[in-house]
Order: C-alpha cells, then sequence, then structure tokens
C-alpha cells in the first residue's frame, strides 16, 4: 500500500451566518496515495472546487482535519501556509494561468524563482520540466502561439518543475477537445505512476473517469461512499 500524502477527516465548509448558513462540503473523509490520480467528479455546484480549494491550502475547512505529508495543518497560523503550499503542492488550472507576455520557459522559471531556486538550476529545472511534457521545442514560444493542449502541459510543466509531491487540478480539460484532453490526464496519470505524485483532479468530465487510479463522487457536498 502506498503512503498516504494528502488527507481530510471529517472536514465540512459552510458559508453564510449561523441564521442561514450555506454547506458546500459535509464531513468529507478520504486520503490519496502516492503514484496515484483521484478524480473528484461532480457537477457544478456539487462542492469539488470548494474541496480542492481545501487540500491546496487556500481554503480553511469550517470543522474538521487536513493532513498533508503525515502533517496535520488545519490549526497552523495563515502565515506558515505559503511556505506549506510551496513546499508540497502544484497547481494545475483550467484556464491554464499563463503569463501572456513570457515564454513557455519563462512561465515555468517563475513558478521555480517563487520557490526561491538559484537562477542557473531553475534554469535546468525548466527545460527538463518542459521536456517531460514534450514541450522542449516550443521552449521559448508565448502562450499566444500554443494551442489549447499545449498551454495546458506548459502549466503542468510550472506544477512538477520543483518536485513537489502533490498536483491539484482544477478541471484541466474543461477548455480542451476530447482528445487532447484524455492526454493530458493520461499525462498526469504517467507522472504519477513513474515519478510518484499524488494527483488530485476535479471535473465534472465523465470521459476521464477510466483514465486515473480512482473515483470519488460528489454531490451536494457529500463525498459519496466508494
Amino acid at each position: 500500500m502506498s503512503a498516504i500524502r494528502l488527507s481530510v477527516t471529517g472536514v465540512s465548509k459552510i458559508y453564510g451566518s449561523r441564521a442561514m448558513p450555506v454547506p458546500a462540503v459535509r464531513r468529507a473523509t478520504f486520503g490519496c496515495e502516492a503514484g496515484t490520480v483521484t478524480a473528484i467528479m461532480g457537477p457544478s455546484g456539487s462542492g469539488k472546487t470548494t474541496i480542492l480549494s481545501i487540500l491546496g491550502l487556500l481554503l480553511k475547512p469550517t470543522s474538521g482535519r487536513v493532513t498533508i505529508m503525515g502533517r496535520e495543518v488545519t490549526e497552523l497560523n495563515e502565515a506558515r501556509l505559503p511556505a506549506l503550499r510551496r513546499q508540497n503542492i502544484g497547481f494545475i488550472f483550467q484556464s491554464f494561468n499563463l503569463f501572456a507576455a513570457l515564454t513557455a520557459l519563462e512561465n515555468v522559471l517563475l513558478s521555480l524563482q517563487l520557490h526561491r531556486v538559484p537562477k542557473a538550476e531553475a534554469m535546468i529545472l525548466a527545460h527538463a520540466a518542459l521536456d517531460r511534457v514534450n514541450l522542449a521545442p516550443r521552449a521559448s514560444f508565448y502562450p499566444r502561439d500554443l494551442s489549447g493542449g499545449e498551454k495546458q502541459r506548459v502549466s503542468i510543466a510550472r506544477a512538477i518543475a520543483a518536485d513537489v509531491p502533490i498536483i491539484l487540478a482544477d478541471e484541466p480539460t474543461a477548455n480542451l477537445d476530447s482528445g487532447t484532453g484524455l492526454g493530458i490526464i493520461d499525462l498526469l496519470h504517467e507522472l504519477a505512476a513513474s515519478q510518484g505524485k499524488t494527483v488530485v483532479v476535479v471535473s465534472h468530465d465523465l470521459r476521464i473517469t477510466e483514465h486515473v487510479n480512482r473515483v470519488l463522487r460528489m454531490e451536494d457536498g457529500v463525498i459519496q461512499a466508494e
């Protein structure tokens, strides 16, 4: 059995007031192992983006516990969370979030600079990450010159360049055609298998379910039993 890298126990998130509470996540409990891709599936408004934000330490739960790399982090001071995110988590976004004025290589380098990687080492890591996603020939291209699938691969390179153990992806196939989208999921699966990454994908795209290790279904804030 692979080690649990990321887990939530009894996690709930409630918005609104006491008089009018709006539960977005209700007592979610699950763990994600090294070397696997977990998909959290559900329609818009089901709570899946909220749970991803909690897993990524971008949002604090109303109750419950979050554990990353064996460390319970729920009660940590807010000031300590950015460093934990940098050390442990890479993010892949639906809209790619690339800087239009930077080349593919420079977009990846920027991420490494945020991780305080020395310039010479960062250059080596950035090139290696682009090569890992088969984009080395496009390193000098700007986002406007890349296809949607290529932009998403740049965002994956950015997420893996610093060799963090956990990758969180928010609807990574939503802006891509069927073949390209499944190619992105297969790439994430291959990265998990070959590099031992823990990958969590939230999506409503049912095409991906046969391309991941595990599917959790979410409805009205509730993670359904496996």
